[in-house]
């Protein structure tokens, strides 16, 4: 390779990789360096030069004059160092720079230097990656899937000029993606350890709904709208707690956008994950009863202020309502309160008259891992048949609302 064809190598890296060709003629003189000192038994006093305008690398070994050369490595004789230089004012004593051609630094000395170019190579595009994952934490990102992989379903994606890893896991449940595909995704957060920078990249963690709200209604990105708590189960649910810092704007109908459009647009990035957008308040019974919506909540009780902990009653044909499959609406409205909700019907249980303490519905905080399940009853029955078409009445009539 001529010095023309490196500096053109090295000008095409710095624009794809975005490394200086400052730093990479840097790693060469250090490459040279070391190839010179394993040549040269040790004499690694080069001076380097390069001119990326010229295309001109010199590169010159300090050695010292002699009558009778008995170290070729750091000495050089009179008449060889005049005739290298060119001059015959050098006498004997001289340090002299004596022009080199890294070429025949030898097979050993040239792979060393190529080893130490790759490293600082990789060592400067792991500080990009780091500190282009460092500048986006916390945030959405636009990437491209690149590749699948088939027996993991992880997914290889690219954020700018880095690259990352998308796990199985950190991916909704029913979505398909394929390589090509452009999707968002949430940098949760940045490791650097021996084996390089990398970002844990997630799209079923709880901020990244918050940050698509935020991209998506102007008043929360303004600040006039904040959202003061979001618990998730990622593919399934989301319950969102807003509210407004001037009165004269809701801040469930900023979210919801005209006709829904605006919470239509993150249902369907989120793969139509259900979402339930309630008024925060600063009054817990207030703010229990909205997060268990869609069930009608008759009274909440507080029963031990110091554990959080409380008792909701709901009519007894909306229990199954509050609790919802598998328990996870009363999960989530636990979670998003940080209040341990214990669900009751109106009429109680049966035969709690006759026992001292009959354990209730219970939904656990945001660590929980128990399943909160409703009484087999008829009545329980018909109410989660019809959960949907109550949620879908009840989004009708706010848009109603809305537009009126």
């Amino acid at each position: 390779m001529t010095n023309k064809e490196l500096f053109e190598a090295l000008r095409m890296f710095e624009k794809e990789k975005d490394i200086p060709m400052e730093y990479m003629l840097a790693q060469i003189e250090k490459a040279i360096k070391v190839a010179c000192k394993n040549y040269f038994d040790g004499n690694e006093d080069v001076t380097f030069t390069a001119d990326p305008d010229k295309n001109t690398i010199d590169v010159k070994l300090k050695k010292t004059v002699v009558d009778e050369v008995f170290d070729p490595s750091f000495e050089i004789s009179l008449e060889d160092a005049q005739k290298a230089l060119k001059r015959k004012t050098i006498e004997l004593g001289d340090e002299v720079d004596v022009p080199l051609d890294p070429k025949k630094l030898g097979r050993i000395a040239i792979s060393s230097a190529r080893n130490v170019i790759r490293q600082g190579i990789r060592a400067s595009e792991k500080g990009q990656t780091l500190i282009e994952f460092q500048n986006r934490l916390g945030e959405i990102a636009t990437a491209t899937v690149e590749r699948i992989d088939p027996r993991s379903g992880s997914a290889t994606i690219r954020i700018g000029k880095s690259e990352a890893m998308l796990p199985k896991s950190e991916q909704l449940g029913l979505e398909n993606i394929k390589e090509g595909d452009h999707v968002k995704v949430y940098i949760a957060d940045v490791k650097d350890n021996e084996k390089g920078p990398h970002a844990i990249i997630s799209r079923t963690h709880s901020d990244f709904v918050r940050r698509l709200f935020e991209k998506e209604v102007p008043e929360i990105f303004d600040g006039i709208v904040e959202i003061k708590s979001v618990s998730r189960e990622a593919g399934s649910r989301t319950k969102m707690a807003v509210t407004s810092a001037n009165p004269d704007i809701d801040a469930i109908g900023a979210c919801i956008g005209q006709r829904g459009a605006r919470v239509n647009s993150i249902v369907a990035e989120l793969g139509g994950e259900k979402i339930d957008i309630i008024e925060y308040s600063d009054d817990p019974k207030k703010y229990i009863s909205a997060a268990l919506s869609p069930a009608q909540v008759i009274k909440v009780e507080i029963t031990d202020e110091e554990k959080r902990s409380c008792r909701a009653t709901v009519p007894d044909g909306q229990l199954s309502l509050a609790i919802g499959n598998k328990g996870q609406n009363a999960r989530l409205a636990a979670r998003l309160t940080g209040w341990r909700i214990d669900i009751r019907p109106e009429s109680g249980f049966y035969g709690e008259d006759e026992e001292e303490e009959k354990p209730a519905e219970t939904a656990e905080n945001a660590e929980a891992e128990e399943i909160v399940e409703a009484p087999e009853t008829e009545e329980i029955a018909a109410a989660e048949e019809t959960e949907e078409l109550f949620e879908t009445e009840e989004t009708e009539a706010a848009d109603g609302a809305e537009e009126g």
